[in-house]
């Protein structure tokens, strides 16, 4: 009999995979060692790929949801190559969900807590040398911004602007509506729920809406099923 459910989240970077210890097999194995026997499950495998330049984190956020749904518990295999990531550590310390760290099996809550601190601590000292950098320019005389002598030198929005602005707009909802659609067969298997029943289970498990701002509603919950439809072909 399954004790514990886990959902496990692997993450690799783009061209790195082959040549570091954190390619995909080396952390599955670090799962599986961790795990060592016992009654346990693991639900579904998470990947991220990203090319280190990205703040993005997609794959954990569908894994968190997926804990939350399940009740199971969040497994990654290596955190040690993250305590600088805040990006990373954020979503775990603010999750509300129980997790584990192959590498690093004391690691809880709160100790990812403090990581997460430290990282914006520096996020910020970061940012403090750029203030100070483009004020020691303006000392200097360099003139910043889009005025010039108060004369504004920059570019009025077009027509054009405005269009290309909405069709971003769009595109931003797909890709974000296309990462949660998933979670609809999480939620309705069977496919039998209503609108309305589909967005009161998914306010009562904690997820998200596309927009990330209020609760799900049926026409909420039409909108995310017209995205995940052609996915689903």
């Amino acid at each position: 009999m399954t004790d514990v459910k886990y959902v496990s989240y692997l993450r690799v970077s783009t061209g790195k995979q082959g040549r570091s210890g954190l390619g995909l097999e080396a952390q599955r194995h670090a799962v599986e060692a961790h795990l060592n026997g016992g009654h346990w499950e693991v639900v579904e495998e998470f990947v991220e790929v990203e090319s280190g330049k990205s703040n993005g984190r997609p794959m954990l956020t569908e894994a968190i949801e997926l804990c939350h749904a399940i009740g199971a518990t969040l497994i990654v295999a290596k955190i040690d190559r993250l305590t600088r990531d805040a990006a990373f550590l954020l979503s775990l310390k603010d999750a509300g969900v129980e997790f584990v760290a192959a590498d690093m099996p004391n690691a809880n809550r709160l100790t990812v807590g403090i990581m997460a601190l430290v990282a914006e601590q520096e996020s910020e000292a970061t940012s403090k040398r750029t203030r100070e950098a483009l004020q020691a320019a303006k000392v200097r005389g360099v003139q910043l911004g889009a005025y010039r002598d108060g004369v504004f030198v920059g570019r009025v929005g077009t027509a054009e602007d405005a269009k290309r602005a909405s069709i971003a707009r769009s595109e931003k909802y797909r890709a974000s509506a296309a990462k949660k659609a998933a979670i609809l067969g999480k939620v309705d298997p069977e496919r039998t729920l209503s609108l309305r029943q589909i967005a009161q289970r998914l306010n009562s498990l904690g997820v998200p809406t596309v927009s990330g701002r209020g609760l799900w509603s049926a026409n909420s919950v039409r909108r995310l099923q017209s995205v995940a439809k052609p996915l689903a072909k």
